[in-house]
């Protein structure tokens, strides 16, 4: 199965979570309302991460992960162009591959993935790059569930 790569936008990502953009000028945005849990008594976790090296597409995938009790935010911690596949959940409660999506982010934007969204792994196209990563978690086994796809997806570079 192939999908092909699409620039990020706050509509086209809008199923599958939410999109914000650092100021151009001097200015703060609240991302509060993005950050969300379906389980009382879980933890904030901020944590910080470097990915990379960087890939190249087109992109073979082969795994999928999700929160589905939380949301996750990346917060780019430098500019990188980074990879973003999604799909939403399937009837057996996997990821829909049928429905996947990937965009391709700009320096600067951010994500939230919504709960449940499987995604792929962050994926950094340029450099290795540092994000600040937000989610609610309480060290067990909910926290993050991992599928392996029955066959690859191949993401393909934007037309």
């Amino acid at each position: 199965m192939q999908i092909r790569a699409e620039p990020l936008t706050a509509a086209g990502f809008a199923p599958f979570g939410s999109v914000f953009e650092i100021p151009a000028e001097k200015n703060r945005v609240y991302l509060d309302e993005q950050l969300a849990t379906a389980r009382p008594g879980w933890s904030i976790s901020l944590s910080v991460s470097r990915s990379g090296p960087p890939a190249t597409l087109p992109l073979v995938a082969t795994k999928m992960e999700r929160h589905a009790y939380s949301t996750q935010t990346f917060v780019p911690l430098e500019p990188a162009r980074y990879l973003i596949m999604v799909a939403p959940n399937a009837s057996d409660g996997g990821p829909d591959a049928a429905r996947a999506r990937a965009f391709i982010a700009a320096p600067g934007q951010g994500i939230t993935y919504a709960m449940s969204t499987w995604h792929h792994p962050m994926t950094v196209l340029d450099s290795p790059a540092g994000f600040a990563v937000m989610m609610w978690r309480n060290g067990g086994p909910d926290d993050e569930h991992w599928h392996t796809l029955a066959q690859p997806i191949t993401v393909l570079p934007p037309a």
